[in-house]
């Protein structure tokens, strides 16, 4: 009997940490259910809209030339861009990490770069370089070169984790190197590829300033435009509507075609770093490849901004608003980041230290954010603090509500990986010691994950820097950021004094995008 009660007796005094932490993982659930509500606002926005608008009428609307005539313009922005894209990423990767190419890591960094500079100021380089230069091709060459990074970093993170073992098997029986790519190593970058062609197909529909600037109309330009123009509340939703069902058609496709093979390594031991493949004589061509990139992605922006620099004078620097836009920009990125953090961190925490099938619901509803074009987002709250709440139409809250919405997955990614980096012992013993769990969360557990909340937050800031479509739509009248100022600019054709305002964009992205590059490669021991 003594025996028993000395086994049962140190049970006891862990019953108040169990309900603590039970009542801390209710709390947070409760608190995370809160945002999923509000996440789902934009498809209850759609939702709503459609059976407000009638069956009848919303067909009516949707079944118009003018909808055939922008989902073929998307269909054909989507294919003629993919496929090079693609080819020209797996390239790239190749090049930089399973090749002797000089300069390897200095142009793995080239490749990534382009991530600095939004992809309205790439439209505005080369439409002032060539100022014919407008529809499908432009869209094509300027959509690739914009968002290219986001395959390219999957790719080559894909690359470096391949197991060589099997391309030496394939060699020692007889394939050439090229049946080795085709057959063995392409096969293996299928999931890179899949992921990394969604985001830019997503980028894809979701865009305006790039191609409202080179005459290209899209989805997103022809709801704006219906918006701003006439007001047209109905037509633009519809057509929000019918954007939404690409977004989810893209994703299901990617799905499909990703498939459920696996790519892990069986067995004993561990793979062995990939040795690097002699070019020889196609050294110096291969080398081009990544320097004509890095020219037309890099260099054209930096000649244009230049040229329009010099062409101006110290003058342009001395512009009234630029201070102001400045300020407001890094405002707007400062409330925007530290509000999309604390949104995120109920879930990122319940992810990490509570996983189960309400947390995996909840965690979509976070997600799927991420596949909604901000236009959509932007018209959601229009239209709710128009008809409900009509005293936060055009307000701070509303704009930094907007941006909580778009950027919450990204919060999301960074907050999670940062919280799964803290051993929960920790929090325990915080616990233990008389620390309820909210003072534990906040004093151990966030201290410790700071890395990863600050890359999280500062991931937010830089969208929130060049963000464009729901700040146009929402912004209180007077707001000046550096991209609306940029915007007004440019479409009054003024591209002298729009220059600065490109460049301090593009100065605030740098840093950010060295962070995520300098990341990739040390997750992976490069």
């Amino acid at each position: 009997m003594t025996v028993s009660l000395s086994i049962a007796m140190p049970a006891l005094p862990d019953l108040p940490l169990r309900r603590q932490r039970n009542l801390a993982s209710r709390a947070m659930l409760l608190l995370a259910g809160g945002v999923s509500l509000c996440a789902l606002l934009p498809l209850g926005f759609i939702a709503w809209i459609a059976i407000e608008t009638g069956w009848q009428t919303a067909f009516s609307l949707i079944w118009r030339p003018r909808v055939g005539e922008l989902l073929v313009n998307t269909l054909l922005l989507e294919l003629c861009t993919l496929p090079p894209a693609i080819l020209l990423a797996v390239a790239l990767a190749w090049l930089t990490e399973r090749s002797d190419m000089p300069g390897a890591k200095f142009l793995s960094w080239l490749a990534v770069a382009p991530l600095a500079v939004p992809a309205f100021v790439q439209s505005y380089a080369w439409v002032s370089l060539l100022p014919r230069f407008h529809g499908l091709p432009a869209a094509v060459l300027v959509s690739v070169l914009a968002y290219l990074p986001f395959l390219y970093l999957p790719v080559a993170a894909q690359i470096r984790r391949l197991d060589p073992e099997l391309e030496h098997v394939a060699a020692s029986l007889g394939q050439t190197p090229p049946r080795v790519f085709l057959r063995v190593v392409l096969p293996q970058l299928r999931l890179a590829i899949c992921g990394g062609s969604l985001l830019v197909g997503l980028h894809l529909l979701a865009e305006y300033g790039l191609y409202a600037m080179i005459r290209f109309d899209t989805f997103t330009t022809a709801i704006i435009d219906q918006f701003q123009s006439s007001y047209n509340g109905p037509a633009a939703n519809m057509l929000a509507g019918v954007l939404v069902l690409s977004c989810f058609g893209l994703i299901a496709l990617e799905w499909l075609l990703r498939g459920s093979a696996r790519y892990a390594r069986l067995g004993s031991g561990a793979p062995r770093p990939a040795p690097r493949q002699r070019l020889g004589n196609w050294r110096l061509p291969a080398l081009a490849l990544p320097l004509a990139f890095a020219v037309l992605s890099l260099g054209v922006p930096a000649l244009t901004l230049t040229h329009w620099l010099l062409a101006s004078g110290d003058d342009v620097w001395r512009q009234g608003a630029l201070a102001a836009s400045l300020a407001e920009t890094l405002g707007y990125a400062a409330a925007g980041a530290l509000a999309t953090a604390a949104v995120a961190l109920p879930m990122a925490w319940l992810s990490v230290r509570a996983p189960g099938r309400a947390t995996r619901f909840l965690e979509s509803c976070h997600s799927y954010l991420g596949a909604l074009p901000g236009v959509v987002i932007a018209l959601a709250l229009v239209t709710v603090t128009v008809r409900v709440a009509l005293p936060l139409y055009q307000t701070v809250a509303t704009v930094v509500f907007a941006y909580v919405l778009m950027f919450l997955p990204r919060a999301l990614v960074g907050l999670r990986a940062g919280i799964a980096q803290v051993p929960v012992e920790l929090e325990r013993a915080a616990a233990a010691l008389g620390r309820s769990p909210a003072r534990a969360l906040l004093a151990v557990t966030l201290p410790l994950a700071a890395p990863g909340v600050a890359a999280a937050m500062a991931l937010v800031a830089m969208g929130v820097a060049t963000e464009l479509t729901a700040t146009l739509l929402l912004a209180p009248n007077g707001t000046r950021t550096l991209a609306t100022e940029f915007w007004a600019l440019t479409s009054e054709l003024d591209y002298a004094k729009a220059a600065p305002y490109a460049v301090l964009m593009i100065l605030l992205s740098l840093p950010m995008t060295a962070l995520l590059h300098a990341q990739a490669r040390r997750s992976l021991g490069a």
